[in-house]
C-alpha cells in the first residue's frame, strides 16, 4: 500500500527532538524523505529516509544553505515545516535588544528566509506545503513573554500572506497553534514549577498536557492531499485550553 507521502520530501527545522522529531518520524512512516535541521552537532536518531543538517536557522545564509542541502539530497522539496523556535526574555521594561532580536530572529526571520528560499522549489511540486509553528500566543498574550508573543503573532500574519501569494501555484500555507506541549522547551518549567502542569491541565478540556505526537499528527494532516483546500488557516491544537479563559 502506498503511504500518504511516498515520493515527497520535507524539511523539518528543530527536528532533533520534541515536535520536530515527532513530525519527522510521522512523515517518514507515511513514506516521505526528511531533512531534519538542528543546532546540535549530531542527530539523536537515524533512519534510512532521514538526512541531517546541522545549522542555526537564524544565521546569515543558513536558510538558503538548508534548502540547497535538501535539494542536493532529494532533488526536490515538497514540504517545509518551520518548527525551530525559542522562548525566553523578560518583561518589556527590562528586555534587552540582544534578547529581543535573538527571539525574533529564530521565531520569525528564519521562517521568512526559509520560506523565501523554498518557494522556487515548492512551485515545482505537485503538492507544495508550508506549515509554520505558531502558538496559542499567536492569539493570546502573557506577561514576560513580549518577544515570544510578538514573534508568534507575526508568524500568523506571515503565513496568511504566504497563502495569498502562493495559492495560484497550488501551494498551501498554514500554521499550528500548540497549547502546553511536553518538549525540551517546556520541561524546565514543568520541573521547576509543579503549578505549571496543574494550571495547564486544569485549563485543558481533555485534562492533560499535549505531547509532541499531538502536534505531529496535525502537521501531517495539513500535508496530505485531503487538506488541499485548507490554506491561510491557524489550526489550534491545545486540548481545549483557549475556550477556557
Amino acid at each position: 500500500m502506498t503511504s500518504k507521502h511516498t515520493g515527497f520530501s520535507a524539511v523539518v527545522t528543530g527536528g532533533n527532538s520534541g515536535i520536530g522529531r515527532a513530525t519527522a518520524t510521522k512523515l517518514i512512516a507515511e513514506g516521505a524523505r526528511v531533512l531534519i535541521v538542528d543546532v546540535q552537532s549530531e542527530p539523536t536518531w537515524t533512519n534510512a529516509h532521514l538526512r541531517y543538517c546541522q545549522a542555526d536557522v537564524a544565521a546569515e545564509g543558513s536558510p538558503a544553505d538548508i534548502i540547497t542541502c535538501a535539494i542536493d539530497h532529494f532533488g526536490q522539496l515538497d514540504f517545509l515545516i518551520n518548527n525551530a523556535g525559542m522562548v525566553g526574555g523578560s518583561d518589556v521594561a527590562h528586555m534587552t535588544d540582544d534578547v529581543w532580536d535573538r527571539i525574533l530572529d529564530v521565531n520569525l526571520k528564519a521562517v521568512f528566509r526559509l520560506s523565501r528560499a523554498a518557494i522556487p522549489h515548492l512551485k515545482n511540486s505537485s503538492r507544495g506545503r508550508i506549515v509554520n509553528i505558531g502558538s496559542i500566543m499567536s492569539h493570546l498574550a502573557r506577561p514576560d513573554m513580549g518577544a515570544y508573543t510578538t514573534s508568534k503573532h507575526a508568524v500568523a500574519g506571515l503565513t496568511k500572506t504566504l497563502a495569498l501569494e502562493l495559492g495560484a501555484f497550488g501551494i498551501t500555507a498554514n500554521y499550528i497553534l500548540p497549547g502546553a506541549i511536553v518538549t525540551g522547551i517546556t520541561e524546565p518549567a514543568i520541573a521547576a514549577d509543579p503549578g505549571f502542569t496543574e494550571f495547564w491541565t486544569q485549563k485543558s478540556a481533555l485534562g492533560r498536557l499535549g505531547q509532541p505526537e499531538d502536534i505531529a499528527n496535525a502537521i501531517n494532516f495539513l500535508l496530505t492531499a485531503e487538506a488541499a483546500f485548507i490554506t491561510a488557516h491557524g489550526l489550534v491544537v491545545d486540548g481545549g485550553v483557549m475556550v477556557n479563559p
